[in-house]
Protein backbone atom coordinates (compact mmCIF):
# COMPACT_ATOMS: atom_id res chain seq x y z
CA UNK A 1 0.00 0.00 0.00
CA UNK A 2 1.18 3.09 -1.05
CA UNK A 3 2.11 6.48 1.90
CA UNK A 4 -0.77 8.47 2.08
CA UNK A 5 -0.78 11.78 0.76
CA UNK A 6 -0.22 13.84 4.49
CA UNK A 7 2.23 13.16 6.84
CA UNK A 8 0.93 10.61 9.55
CA UNK A 9 3.34 9.29 12.50
CA UNK A 10 5.02 5.99 11.31
CA UNK A 11 5.13 4.39 14.78
CA UNK A 12 3.39 1.35 14.97
CA UNK A 13 2.16 -1.83 17.13
CA UNK A 14 0.08 -4.36 15.79
CA UNK A 15 -2.95 -4.14 18.94
CA UNK A 16 -6.09 -1.70 18.91
CA UNK A 17 -9.37 0.16 18.17
CA UNK A 18 -12.56 -1.51 18.38
CA UNK A 19 -13.99 -5.32 19.64
CA UNK A 20 -15.84 -6.65 22.02
CA UNK A 21 -15.96 -9.11 25.01
CA UNK A 22 -17.62 -11.66 22.40
CA UNK A 23 -14.90 -11.28 20.14
CA UNK A 24 -12.82 -12.66 22.90
CA UNK A 25 -14.91 -15.55 23.82
CA UNK A 26 -15.61 -16.95 20.07
CA UNK A 27 -13.05 -19.00 20.35
CA UNK A 28 -14.83 -20.87 23.15
CA UNK A 29 -17.01 -22.08 20.73
CA UNK A 30 -15.34 -22.77 17.68
CA UNK A 31 -13.32 -25.99 18.87
CA UNK A 32 -10.10 -24.63 19.88
CA UNK A 33 -8.36 -25.65 22.63
CA UNK A 34 -7.84 -23.22 26.06
CA UNK A 35 -11.44 -22.52 26.48
CA UNK A 36 -10.88 -21.39 30.13
CA UNK A 37 -7.36 -19.07 29.24
CA UNK A 38 -9.55 -17.69 26.42
CA UNK A 39 -12.04 -16.16 29.13
CA UNK A 40 -9.39 -15.60 31.33
CA UNK A 41 -8.28 -13.15 28.65
CA UNK A 42 -11.61 -12.11 28.29
CA UNK A 43 -11.94 -11.33 31.96
CA UNK A 44 -8.55 -9.30 32.04
CA UNK A 45 -9.85 -6.37 29.50
CA UNK A 46 -10.72 -4.39 31.83
CA UNK A 47 -11.09 -1.31 30.87
CA UNK A 48 -8.03 0.94 31.86
CA UNK A 49 -8.84 4.08 34.06
CA UNK A 50 -4.83 5.62 34.14
CA UNK A 51 -5.94 9.85 34.51
CA UNK A 52 -4.31 11.83 31.43
CA UNK A 53 -6.60 14.40 31.29
CA UNK A 54 -7.23 15.94 34.46
CA UNK A 55 -3.99 17.92 35.30
CA UNK A 56 -5.12 19.74 31.87
CA UNK A 57 -5.21 23.52 32.06
CA UNK A 58 -7.45 25.79 30.16
CA UNK A 59 -5.01 26.98 27.09
CA UNK A 60 -6.36 30.63 26.21
CA UNK A 61 -5.23 30.89 22.52
CA UNK A 62 -7.36 27.66 21.78
CA UNK A 63 -10.46 29.00 24.43
CA UNK A 64 -10.81 32.31 22.34
CA UNK A 65 -11.73 30.42 18.96
CA UNK A 66 -14.68 28.87 20.28
CA UNK A 67 -18.29 30.88 19.65
CA UNK A 68 -18.84 33.48 21.97
CA UNK A 69 -20.93 32.55 25.26
CA UNK A 70 -19.75 28.72 24.02
CA UNK A 71 -19.25 26.99 28.03
CA UNK A 72 -20.67 23.69 27.51
CA UNK A 73 -21.47 20.99 25.04
CA UNK A 74 -23.30 18.00 24.13
CA UNK A 75 -21.42 15.12 23.27
CA UNK A 76 -22.45 11.72 21.37
CA UNK A 77 -20.35 8.88 22.48
CA UNK A 78 -20.80 5.70 20.08
CA UNK A 79 -20.84 2.90 22.84
CA UNK A 80 -19.56 -0.49 22.68
CA UNK A 81 -16.44 -2.88 22.38
CA UNK A 82 -13.79 -3.44 24.69
CA UNK A 83 -10.94 -1.03 24.70
CA UNK A 84 -10.27 1.05 23.50
CA UNK A 85 -13.37 1.19 22.30
CA UNK A 86 -16.29 2.79 24.91
CA UNK A 87 -17.96 0.73 27.33
CA UNK A 88 -19.13 1.61 30.72
CA UNK A 89 -17.12 1.29 33.97
CA UNK A 90 -18.29 -1.21 36.70
CA UNK A 91 -20.63 1.02 38.47
CA UNK A 92 -22.54 0.55 34.70
CA UNK A 93 -22.58 4.57 34.28
CA UNK A 94 -19.55 6.41 33.48
CA UNK A 95 -18.47 6.11 29.86
CA UNK A 96 -14.27 5.11 29.16
CA UNK A 97 -12.81 5.00 25.90
CA UNK A 98 -9.74 6.40 23.95
CA UNK A 99 -12.70 8.69 22.47
CA UNK A 100 -13.92 9.56 25.90
CA UNK A 101 -10.48 10.84 26.21
CA UNK A 102 -9.96 12.67 23.75
CA UNK A 103 -13.25 14.70 24.53
CA UNK A 104 -12.57 15.26 27.91
CA UNK A 105 -8.75 16.39 26.96
CA UNK A 106 -10.45 18.63 24.78
CA UNK A 107 -12.26 20.28 26.86
CA UNK A 108 -10.20 20.76 29.33
CA UNK A 109 -7.77 22.93 26.73
CA UNK A 110 -11.27 24.90 25.84
CA UNK A 111 -12.11 25.27 29.33
CA UNK A 112 -16.10 23.94 28.82
CA UNK A 113 -17.94 21.10 29.99
CA UNK A 114 -19.05 18.47 27.86
CA UNK A 115 -22.49 16.37 28.30
CA UNK A 116 -21.74 13.14 27.35
CA UNK A 117 -24.79 11.09 25.92
CA UNK A 118 -24.23 7.49 24.54
CA UNK A 119 -25.37 6.70 21.55
CA UNK A 120 -25.21 3.78 18.63
CA UNK A 121 -23.01 4.67 16.34
CA UNK A 122 -25.37 4.80 12.94
CA UNK A 123 -27.55 7.27 14.71
CA UNK A 124 -24.70 10.01 15.72
CA UNK A 125 -24.28 11.57 12.20
CA UNK A 126 -27.66 12.30 11.47
CA UNK A 127 -28.82 13.36 14.77
CA UNK A 128 -25.60 16.15 14.39
CA UNK A 129 -27.35 17.68 11.25
CA UNK A 130 -30.68 17.68 13.62
CA UNK A 131 -28.87 19.85 16.37
CA UNK A 132 -29.43 16.90 18.82
CA UNK A 133 -25.99 16.41 19.51
CA UNK A 134 -23.04 19.48 19.09
CA UNK A 135 -20.40 17.01 18.62
CA UNK A 136 -20.14 13.05 17.91
CA UNK A 137 -17.25 10.52 18.53
CA UNK A 138 -17.00 6.99 17.19
CA UNK A 139 -14.23 6.67 15.15
CA UNK A 140 -15.56 8.85 12.10
CA UNK A 141 -13.61 8.06 9.19
CA UNK A 142 -12.91 10.87 6.91
CA UNK A 143 -14.53 10.68 3.55
CA UNK A 144 -15.11 12.54 0.91
CA UNK A 145 -18.75 11.29 0.86
CA UNK A 146 -19.44 11.86 4.64
CA UNK A 147 -17.29 15.45 4.07
CA UNK A 148 -20.41 16.59 2.00
CA UNK A 149 -22.86 16.56 4.85
CA UNK A 150 -20.40 16.80 8.30
CA UNK A 151 -17.20 18.95 9.06
CA UNK A 152 -14.98 16.73 10.70
CA UNK A 153 -11.77 18.09 13.37
CA UNK A 154 -9.20 14.76 12.61
CA UNK A 155 -7.39 13.36 16.05
CA UNK A 156 -6.01 9.83 14.69
CA UNK A 157 -5.84 8.09 11.42
CA UNK A 158 -6.74 4.38 11.01
CA UNK A 159 -8.83 3.11 7.77
CA UNK A 160 -10.21 0.20 5.84
CA UNK A 161 -8.60 -3.69 5.92
CA UNK A 162 -9.14 -7.31 5.68
CA UNK A 163 -9.30 -10.29 7.70
CA UNK A 164 -10.39 -13.82 7.27
CA UNK A 165 -9.85 -17.98 8.82
CA UNK A 166 -6.34 -19.29 8.19
CA UNK A 167 -7.61 -21.92 6.06
CA UNK A 168 -8.58 -19.12 3.49
CA UNK A 169 -6.80 -18.72 -0.18
CA UNK A 170 -7.12 -15.43 0.54
CA UNK A 171 -3.46 -13.95 0.94
CA UNK A 172 -3.94 -9.95 -0.21
CA UNK A 173 -6.92 -7.73 -1.63
CA UNK A 174 -5.61 -5.34 -3.49
CA UNK A 175 -9.43 -5.10 -5.60
CA UNK A 176 -12.83 -5.76 -4.70
CA UNK A 177 -13.27 -7.80 -7.39
CA UNK A 178 -11.50 -10.58 -5.42
CA UNK A 179 -14.16 -11.10 -3.07
CA UNK A 180 -16.80 -11.62 -5.79
CA UNK A 181 -18.83 -14.74 -4.82
CA UNK A 182 -18.00 -14.60 -1.24
CA UNK A 183 -20.01 -13.68 2.20
CA UNK A 184 -17.80 -10.30 3.58
CA UNK A 185 -19.01 -9.32 6.85
CA UNK A 186 -18.93 -5.68 8.20
CA UNK A 187 -20.33 -3.32 10.59
CA UNK A 188 -23.85 -1.88 9.91
CA UNK A 189 -23.42 2.20 9.02
CA UNK A 190 -19.72 2.24 8.29
CA UNK A 191 -17.82 3.03 5.61
CA UNK A 192 -16.64 -0.23 5.13
CA UNK A 193 -20.39 -1.02 4.46
CA UNK A 194 -20.43 2.14 2.13
CA UNK A 195 -17.49 1.19 0.27
CA UNK A 196 -18.88 -2.43 -0.38
CA UNK A 197 -22.03 -1.36 -1.60
CA UNK A 198 -20.66 1.45 -3.77
CA UNK A 199 -18.54 -1.27 -5.64
CA UNK A 200 -20.59 -3.93 -6.02
CA UNK A 201 -20.64 -3.60 -9.63
CA UNK A 202 -17.18 -4.69 -10.28
CA UNK A 203 -18.27 -8.12 -10.00
CA UNK A 204 -20.83 -7.52 -12.65
CA UNK A 205 -18.34 -5.50 -14.62
CA UNK A 206 -16.25 -8.76 -14.78
CA UNK A 207 -18.56 -11.28 -15.54
CA UNK A 208 -18.76 -12.82 -12.00
CA UNK A 209 -21.14 -13.20 -9.30
CA UNK A 210 -21.75 -10.41 -6.46
CA UNK A 211 -20.50 -10.70 -3.42
CA UNK A 212 -22.75 -10.42 -0.34
CA UNK A 213 -22.50 -7.62 2.14
CA UNK A 214 -23.46 -9.03 6.14
CA UNK A 215 -24.00 -6.31 8.13
CA UNK A 216 -24.13 -6.75 11.96
CA UNK A 217 -24.26 -3.80 14.93
CA UNK A 218 -22.08 -6.00 17.25
CA UNK A 219 -18.54 -6.43 16.73
CA UNK A 220 -18.91 -10.35 18.92
CA UNK A 221 -21.55 -11.21 15.92
CA UNK A 222 -18.94 -10.28 13.28
CA UNK A 223 -16.46 -12.92 14.48
CA UNK A 224 -19.22 -15.53 15.09
CA UNK A 225 -19.78 -15.01 11.32
CA UNK A 226 -16.48 -16.14 10.37
CA UNK A 227 -15.80 -18.89 12.85
CA UNK A 228 -18.88 -20.66 11.85
CA UNK A 229 -18.51 -20.02 8.62
CA UNK A 230 -21.24 -18.00 7.30
CA UNK A 231 -18.82 -15.26 6.44
CA UNK A 232 -15.54 -15.61 4.46
CA UNK A 233 -13.94 -12.61 4.85
CA UNK A 234 -14.35 -9.30 7.33
CA UNK A 235 -13.92 -6.09 6.30
CA UNK A 236 -12.98 -3.71 9.69
CA UNK A 237 -10.56 -1.12 10.90
CA UNK A 238 -7.24 -1.93 10.40
CA UNK A 239 -5.58 -1.86 14.00
CA UNK A 240 -9.11 -3.55 14.82
CA UNK A 241 -8.53 -6.55 12.71
CA UNK A 242 -4.85 -7.08 13.85
CA UNK A 243 -5.93 -6.90 17.60
CA UNK A 244 -8.63 -9.90 17.09
CA UNK A 245 -6.68 -11.70 14.85
CA UNK A 246 -4.14 -11.77 17.72
CA UNK A 247 -6.79 -12.54 20.49
CA UNK A 248 -8.38 -15.49 18.26
CA UNK A 249 -7.07 -18.32 17.04
CA UNK A 250 -7.58 -19.61 13.36
CA UNK A 251 -7.55 -16.13 11.94
CA UNK A 252 -5.22 -14.25 9.84
CA UNK A 253 -4.63 -10.30 8.94
CA UNK A 254 -4.76 -10.10 5.22
CA UNK A 255 -3.61 -6.05 4.69
CA UNK A 256 -4.49 -2.91 4.49
CA UNK A 257 -6.67 -1.89 2.16
CA UNK A 258 -7.25 2.03 2.55
CA UNK A 259 -6.26 4.60 5.16
CA UNK A 260 -8.49 7.19 6.60
CA UNK A 261 -8.45 9.95 9.17
CA UNK A 262 -10.72 9.75 11.69
CA UNK A 263 -12.28 12.59 13.64
CA UNK A 264 -14.54 14.52 15.53
CA UNK A 265 -18.00 14.77 13.78
CA UNK A 266 -20.18 18.36 13.46
CA UNK A 267 -22.99 19.82 11.85
CA UNK A 268 -21.91 21.07 8.18
CA UNK A 269 -20.88 24.69 8.87
CA UNK A 270 -19.75 24.19 12.35
CA UNK A 271 -18.15 27.16 14.20
CA UNK A 272 -16.70 24.92 16.73
CA UNK A 273 -14.04 23.30 14.43
CA UNK A 274 -11.14 25.66 14.54
CA UNK A 275 -11.41 25.84 18.52
CA UNK A 276 -11.39 21.89 18.26
CA UNK A 277 -8.92 21.48 15.34
CA UNK A 278 -6.06 24.55 18.17
CA UNK A 279 -7.17 22.09 21.30
CA UNK A 280 -6.24 18.99 19.38
CA UNK A 281 -2.72 20.58 18.19
CA UNK A 282 -2.19 21.71 21.85
CA UNK A 283 -2.65 18.24 23.20
CA UNK A 284 -0.11 16.69 20.73
CA UNK A 285 2.63 19.87 21.57
CA UNK A 286 2.12 19.37 25.15
CA UNK A 287 2.58 15.22 25.18
CA UNK A 288 -1.14 14.44 26.63
CA UNK A 289 -1.86 13.09 23.08
CA UNK A 290 1.20 10.77 23.29
CA UNK A 291 0.17 9.67 26.93
CA UNK A 292 -3.30 8.88 25.66
CA UNK A 293 -2.50 6.63 22.58
CA UNK A 294 -0.56 4.81 24.98
CA UNK A 295 -2.94 4.15 27.34
CA UNK A 296 -5.07 2.78 24.48
CA UNK A 297 -2.43 0.73 22.72
CA UNK A 298 -2.78 3.08 19.71
CA UNK A 299 0.19 4.32 19.11
CA UNK A 300 0.03 3.19 15.34
CA UNK A 301 -2.48 5.52 14.88
CA UNK A 302 -1.12 8.90 15.48
CA UNK A 303 -1.34 11.54 13.98
CA UNK A 304 1.35 14.94 13.09
CA UNK A 305 -1.08 17.84 13.37
CA UNK A 306 -4.82 18.03 13.58
CA UNK A 307 -7.06 19.26 10.24
CA UNK A 308 -10.73 20.62 9.39
CA UNK A 309 -12.36 18.43 6.93
CA UNK A 310 -9.36 17.14 5.23
CA UNK A 311 -9.80 15.48 1.45
CA UNK A 312 -10.28 11.60 1.71
CA UNK A 313 -6.85 10.21 2.08
CA UNK A 314 -6.02 8.12 -1.33
CA UNK A 315 -3.64 5.31 -1.66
Amino acid sequence: MSTPSRPRRTLFIPFALITSAALLLTACGSGTDGGSDTQAAAASQKIPTTDVVSSLRTDASAAKLLPAGTDSLTLAVSVGGTPPGTGYLEDGKTLAGQDVDFAAAVAKVLGIELKREAASFEAILPALDSGKYDVGVGNFGVTDERRGTIDFVTYINDGQGFATREDSKLHKVTDLAQLCGLNVATGAGTTFEATLEENKHVCSDAGKKAYKVQTYNEQGAIWSSLQQGRSDIVMSTINGLRYAVAQQEGLKFLNEFHRLDVGFAFKKGTKLAPAFQAAVNKLIADGTYDRILKKWGTTGSAIEKSEISPPELKD
